[in-house]
């Protein structure tokens, strides 16, 4: 073969190599590990199908991991809450969101108590919450951190520091449930569809933790990808993707997030968690 065919022929190959490429993306460690892999193993196959590309999903150990593994672009593709997308978003130029569930337009936490306290559920934060102990998820959750400080901060015009005799993190929804539910902790934040779904499953002693208050609606959960992904899986590949996401209809795969369904989403939506988180310091 002459050398200008070799060159050719190289060429010819370089979408098929291209398309080569394994998409990769995570998720926040919003739950337990082996729920989150049984989940999102499901999606990576969905997503392989659907998109004619090899797809893996990678488990990461913090949300700050996650933001990180987005921006070196170790993944294309991550299912971030509220404050964890708007992070990711800022550091990646085009980045976008592309998709949220039915139930992200409308998204609430919930105050939990362990039933020791004595406190009741009502339409408002009751002051008796002041002086007791409070969990927090992880440090950068919407639902389990961001939102219901900024509540906190409304209804007592105080940082949880100066409300709380202590202020701790969890790590996930999962466990400020069981830390709440085992007294660890009297009283947390925690993400309203993780408590029901725990509940569902039977996690959840409602002899021993209680839902007291319920925030408003806010926006939360998205999927997210880079702007890059159009060059590395050829041209339409950012629209696939989002196709694939909005056709998502198997009942399996999204009662395991679970959703009634995902819908359109973009950057704006996002705009009243970035402000919030700016506004209480979580943000430059």
């Amino acid at each position: 073969m002459s050398f200008l065919r070799k060159i050719t022929a190289a060429i010819a190959l370089l979408p098929a190599l291209a398309q080569a490429d394994t998409f990769v993306f995570t998720a926040i460690p919003d739950a337990d590990e082996s729920r989150l892999q049984e989940r999102f193993g499901k999606v990576a196959d969905y997503l392989s199908e659907q998109l004619d590309v090899d797809v893996k999903y990678i488990p990461v150990k913090s949300y700050a991991a996650a933001i990180t593994a987005f921006r070196n672009d170790q993944v294309q593709l991550a299912w971030f809450g509220g404050l964890s997308g708007v992070q990711a978003r800022r550091l990646v130029p085009d980045s976008e969101a592309l998709a949220q569930g039915y139930e992200d337009q409308f998204f609430k936490s919930y105050i939990i108590a362990n039933t020791s306290t004595g406190l009741e559920a009502g339409d408002e934060l009751s002051a008796e919450i002041k002086g007791k102990t409070f969990t927090f998820g992880s440090k950068g959750s919407t639902s389990g951190r961001l939102m219901p400080e900024f509540y906190l901060r409304e209804h007592f015009n105080a940082a949880p520091e100066e409300v709380f005799s202590r202020v701790g993190f969890s790590g996930d929804h999962s466990r400020t449930i069981a830390q709440v539910q085992s007294g660890a902790y009297e009283i947390g934040a925690v993400n309203f569809a993780v408590w029901e779904k725990e509940k569902e499953e039977g996690k959840v002693d409602e002899e021993k933790v209680k839902v007291i208050w319920t925030t408003p609606t806010y926006p939360d959960y998205q999927w997210t990808i880079r702007g890059d992904v159009n060059e590395r899986f050829g041209d339409g590949f950012k629209s696939k993707v989002r196709e694939a996401l909005l056709g998502m209809d198997d009942p399996d795969l999204l009662a395991s997030f679970p959703r009634e369904s995902f819908v359109p989403a973009s950057n704006d939506d996002y705009a009243p968690i970035e402000a919030t988180a700016k506004a209480i310091g979580l943000l430059d």
